[in-house]
C-alpha cells in the first residue's frame, strides 16, 4: 500500500502512512471464476518471488462457519446477512489483510467488499449504513473485474456447481423457479458491480473467454503493475 485510504463509497481520508504491502481485489459475480484466477495468481506471484497472503469472503475464524451454516437454513434476513458478511470482513481485515500488508506481503483477495455492498444494495440495505459498516476498508491497489453477462455466466454455473438458493437471490422472490431467479438476481448483481468499476476505476477483464487466457490478461496487467 502507498497509502492508508480508508474506503468510502463517495470518498477516500488519507492518513499519510505508508505501507510496504499490495492490496490485490479479483471481483465479479457469482461463478465467474474468481477463485480459480486467484489460485493461478497466488501461485504466479509466489514464483516470482513475492510473499502472498490469501484471504475472500466467509473465511475468517470469527464469523466464516457460522456464514455457512446460517445460509443452509435459507432464512437469513437482508440485515442480518450483511452484519454477517461484514464481521467476517472485519475479522478478516484486523487479523489477516491489514498485519500483511504492514509486513510487506501481497494480500490477495478473492472478493472484497465490491461483492458485500452489491449484495446488500440489491437487498435493498442503506447505501450510508452499508458507507458507515465497511468505512474500516483500505482502497486497493488494484482490482480485476472478471466482466461477464448473464447469457455466458448460466453455462459456466450449469457446468459447476449449478443453481443454489443464495446465488439465485430466491430469498427476493426474483422468480418463479431457480432459473428465472438467478437470470433477474445476476442481472441486478453485474449492474450494481458495473457502476462500481466505473467509479472506482476496476480493471475489466473479459471473462468469456478460457481460464487460462483470462489468467493471461490478468498477469500482463500484474506485470506492468509490478514493475
Amino acid at each position: 500500500m502507498t497509502k492508508l485510504d480508508f474506503y468510502g463509497l463517495h470518498s477516500y481520508k488519507t492518513e499519510g502512512k505508508t505501507y510496504p504491502g499490495k492490496l490485490i481485489v479479483i471481483e465479479g459475480t457469482d461463478g465467474v471464476g474468481r477463485t480459480t484466477q486467484a489460485t493461478m495468481l497466488k501461485s504466479w506471484l509466489e514464483g516470482q518471488g513475492h510473499a502472498v497472503v490469501d484471504t475472500g469472503a466467509a473465511r475468517s475464524e470469527l464469523a466464516g462457519k457460522g456464514i455457512k451454516m446460517a445460509k443452509e437454513g435459507n432464512t437469513l434476513g437482508s440485515v442480518t446477512l450483511g452484519l454477517f458478511y461484514a464481521t467476517d470482513f472485519a475479522d478478516r481485515f484486523e487479523k489477516q489483510i491489514f498485519p500483511a500488508l504492514k509486513a510487506g506481503f501481497i494480500v490477495l483477495n478473492d472478493r472484497y467488499i465490491y461483492s458485500l455492498i452489491a449484495r446488500s444494495k440489491v437487498r435493498g440495505v442503506d447505501r450510508e449504513w452499508l458507507k458507515e459498516i465497511y468505512g474500516i476498508a483500505l482502497k486497493p491497489d488494484i482490482v480485476f473485474y472478471l466482466k461477464i453477462g448473464v447469457k455466458d455466466l448460466i453455462p459456466r454455473v450449469l457446468a459447476g456447481k449449478g443453481f443454489n438458493y443464495w446465488e439465485s437471490g430466491m430469498d427476493l422472490r426474483l422468480g418463479t423457479d431457480l432459473y428465472e431467479s438467478f437470470v433477474n438476481y445476476q442481472e441486478k448483481m453485474i449492474n450494481e458491480l458495473d457502476i462500481m468499476s466505473k467509479e472506482y476505476n476496476f480493471i475489466e477483464i473479459d471473462a468469456t473467454k478460457e481460464p487460462q487466457d483470462v489468467f493471461q490478461d490478468i498477469k500482463n496487467r500484474m506485470s506492468e503493475f509490478l514493475v
